[in-house]
């Protein structure tokens, strides 16, 4: 039964997603206003959390997919305690404020994950509900058994990710993943009719969700409880419960699309906060309102008290859970790496496999796969059972094609917390990842993207499966570590730095055998981004520089330079932003600012001249041809750069 505490409180949740917006002349206000019933009854009646602990690792997880409504979120954690004031709420989408336009997680406390494109949400709570799965059934249901929340809108739906996200989770008959839907109606363009007309229910029930349609039942707190209570019950598969709301309601624009963004000023807020019995005065809070949500702000703190109890005395792996909790491996992890002989020839992706292998037993985190490619890209986890319903501790995840659900899926995993993701398909495809990386690297999520076929190496395909411009597109990417190893021996460095490090990385590996190179199994100078591989006995006139499977090629260019007498430094850098964060001696040490300098890539040249006076590279698509056909017909070969260097030095 609603009581009239509880109305009075929700007001007050609405006139603050009216009063933040005004304030800022920014944002969206009639999404948080229809839903702060949802809101209440979420954070007072459902929710498992301790506003005192935002990172307990037992607490159920929140998404709010429709990020536009941050305001909503902001709200309840300003009124449950979670470390935000009003002033934080007066200063909604301002300069260094704690209240951004889109949630960002690492920058709110108790925002889970950073959500803005629409339907990313939808899969990082798919994420969040794997790990969860994972964990209980690796270590217990005493230290971890808690709900993954998201709230989500038309928008959401009507973006191919979620279709993506929902497939698999469905598949996987993913428990305790509950999506409220909030089916307002309304869009920025008008009504929803104007472009969707899905039927989202039974979209939902094909793909094997328990759906729960609450109907007109927005203001009715206990029937969004039983909702809520149905959903969070149902065994072997995800929910999602329906809830019809009025965007804007109850202020004169409801219903309306002007109030999907600011449209309630001076006389709408005025008028608004009259129908609810409230003053007109911004951001008013009144202390008995206040003191209700704080109240159930620190209502979880018995139940982190008592889970931490159990943790202390809990019949599991412990240095396993501590490990997998912190993102990284057991003592003596960085020994199991393998290492291969000089003159081997590998392909870096069936290195990068062979590491995947060596690791999965000591670094307790490690799960993921690829999307219908997970033998190609070498993302296999054999022997660590397959994720699913049957298989819940599986460590094994078959994406399928569905790379952008993929991507967001994994940081999803990664912001849970006890996971360390590895995901994989070809490079020229992380272009329908690009969404979710760009997420990833804004949130800081460790989420390994690996993407093999890392060039036209990839040979016959053709030019719409040969990646030329991918690698400089990524290194664009602020806060993204792009690593492309020159063999297998710098991929195993690779990996030593990514579960050594913090935030995402993009491993792009080769489809075609490369050899093992004297020099690259230095985990040390691999760590930082760019170093001498090969060095002259005199000091050196040029400075071949290569990346990847290129490399190799600057090997054999400096040989033929050196038998004419040239004195010819090889530098190998497998990852220019860890190059780049060396101080200015280390980088001046590596390549001289008196030395000219070529660089060879097999792709496009931009971004090279940062680092080289002459870039070679492929400033155009490729073409369908045995790959090393391709590499030569498209001047990725020793000749090339010798004649390159020459040219250089004769200028």
């Amino acid at each position: 039964m609603t009581h009239a505490p509880e109305h009075r409180a929700i007001d007050v949740v609405r006139s603050l997603a009216m009063d933040a917006p005004h304030a800022a002349r920014s944002g969206h206000q009639g999404t948080a206003m229809a839903l702060a019933p949802l809101a209440h009854v979420l954070w007072t009646r459902v929710l498992s959390y301790d506003a005192a602990d935002p990172a307990w690792p037992d607490r159920d997880r929140f998404i709010l997919s429709a990020g536009h409504a941050s305001i909503l979120l902001y709200s309840m954690l300003y009124l449950t305690g979670h470390g935000l004031t009003l002033d934080d709420l007066r200063d909604f989408r301002q300069w260094g404020s704690a209240t951004p336009g889109h949630p960002e997680v690492g920058h709110t406390a108790g925002v889970e994950v950073t959500t803005g494109p629409l339907g990313q949400g939808i899969a990082n709570g798919v994420g969040m509900a794997i790990a969860e799965r994972n964990l209980r059934a690796r270590f217990g249901a005493d230290i971890c058994d808690h709900h993954t929340f998201v709230i989500c809108g038309d928008g959401d739906l009507a973006e191919g990710i979620s279709h993506e996200a929902a497939s698999l989770a469905g598949h996987l008959g993913l428990e305790r993943l509950v999506v409220v839907y909030d089916d307002n109606h309304v869009t920025i363009d008008g009504p929803t009719e104007l472009a969707l007309s899905d039927d989202a229910p039974a979209r939902f029930r094909a793909y094997g969700w328990h759906v729960v349609e609450l109907g007109e039942a927005a203001d009715d707190l206990d029937a969004i409880e039983g909702g809520l209570r149905e959903a969070m019950a149902t065994v072997d598969r995800p929910s999602l419960v329906v809830l019809r709301s009025h965007i804007g309601h109850p202020s004169p624009d409801v219903d309306t699309s002007a109030v999907h963004g600011y449209s309630l000023t001076d006389d709408g807020i005025r008028e608004t906060k009259e129908r609810m019995g409230l003053p007109d005065e911004p951001f008013h809070v009144p202390d008995d309102v206040l003191d209700l949500y704080r109240v159930a702000g620190h209502r979880g703190a018995k139940a982190r008290a008592e889970w931490e109890d159990r943790l202390a005395t809990a019949n599991t792996d412990r240095a396993a859970w501590d490990a997998a909790i912190a993102g990284g491996g057991l003592a003596g992890w960085e020994e199991r790496l393998p290492s291969w002989e000089v003159g081997a020839a590998v392909a870096t992706r069936k290195a990068g496999n062979a590491c995947l292998h060596a690791l999965v037993d000591v670094v307790p985190g490690l799960i993921g796969g690829g999307a219908d490619l997970t033998c190609n890209t070498g993302t296999t986890i054999s022997n660590e059972g397959i994720q699913g319903s049957e298989c819940p501790e599986g460590r094994q995840i078959f994406f399928g094609v569905r790379e952008h659900a993929m991507g967001a899926i994994c940081n999803g995993l990664a912001l849970h917390g006890g996971m360390l993701p590895v995901n994989g398909t070809f490079l020229v495809f992380s272009d329908y990842m690009r969404g979710a990386v760009r997420l990833a690297a804004l949130s800081g999520a460790r989420n390994v993207f690996v993407w093999s076929h890392d060039s036209v190496g990839v040979g016959e395909d053709g030019p719409t499966h040969q990646p030329v411009e991918h690698a400089a597109a990524l290194r664009a990417i602020p806060e993204l570590r792009v690593i492309r190893p020159a063999d297998a021996n710098e991929t195993a460095g690779a990996w030593r730095t990514i579960v050594d490090g913090n935030g995402p990385v993009a491993l792009l590996l080769t489809r075609q055998d490369v050899p093992v190179l004297p020099g690259t199994h230095d985990h040390a100078a691999v760590a930082r981004g760019g170093y001498i591989l090969a060095e002259p006995d005199d000091p050196p006139e040029i400075v071949l520089i290569g990346t990847g499977s290129e490399v190799s090629v600057a090997m054999d260019a400096a040989a033929t330079l050196t038998a004419a007498g040239r004195s010819v430094r090889v530098v190998s850098m497998p990852c220019m932003e860890d190059f780049a964060a060396q101080d200015d001696a280390y980088r001046t040490e590596v390549l001289p600012s008196n030395v000219p300098t070529v660089s060879i890539e097999a792709g496009v040249t931009f971004g090279w001249n940062r680092w080289a006076d002459r870039c070679i590279g492929i400033d155009r698509f490729g073409a369908s041809a045995p790959g090393n056909r391709v590499m030569a017909e498209l001047g990725i070969t020793p000749e090339a750069l010798v004649a390159a260097a020459n040219d250089l030095l004769s200028s």
